[in-house]
This record gives C-alpha cells, structure tokens and sequence, in this order.
C-alpha cells in the first residue's frame, strides 16, 4: 500500500511528488535551487534534460512505498510510458530555504 502525497513528511519532497504526478512542470521548476543536479543510477545527468525525457513527456508517477530520513529518501514504484512500472529510490537533499538541489533516483 502506498503512502497519500500528503502524508509524506517533507515539505519539499511532498511537493516534489506532487508536481510530478500532477505533471506541472512549472510547480516542479520552482522547487529546485538554481543550479540544482540529479543523477540517475549513480551516473550525473542533465537535469533538464532528463526531466523532459524521464518525466514530463512520458507521464512520469511515483507512487510512494515508504520514505526514511526524515522523509527526504523514498522507495517508490515508479512509472512512465516508456519504461512501464520499476521499483525506485530517490533521495533528495534540501537547502535551508526549503527548495531542492539535488536528487538521486535509482533502480531499487
């Protein structure tokens, strides 16, 4: 069983999956630092870039499984059109202004 959107515990995390399932590209934009980074499987992408591919054009989801560390790290069932449904982590580092500078995903 998943856990609701609204009961992860992080604010910035909460928001995070919340954009993406809602597929609001400017919701998601406006929670990351400028400069933020991700990396997905432990190799550095272009976030942008990835974003686009990964996300937005292939109606990403996250339906959270559970989350740890305060909420900022989630085991997620993760899915898009062009991958289908995979078993995902996803931590996440927020700065002091409560916006987002890095994530990292990864096959779990």
């Amino acid at each position: 069983m998943s856990i609701q959107v609204t009961r992860l515990s992080d604010p910035a995390v909460r928001a995070f999956v919340a954009a993406v399932n809602a597929h609001d590209r400017s919701a998601f934009d406006a929670l990351l630092t400028p400069g933020a980074t991700m990396s997905d499987d432990g190799s550095d992408r272009d976030l942008g870039d990835w974003t686009d591919r990964e996300i937005f054009s292939s109606r990403g989801h996250m339906d959270v499984d559970s989350e740890s560390a305060g909420g900022r790290s989630l085991l997620v069932r993760y899915r898009n059109d062009t991958w289908g449904e995979m078993k995902t982590r996803w931590t996440f580092t927020v700065d002091e202004d409560g916006r987002i500078s890095r994530f990292e995903t990864g096959q779990a």
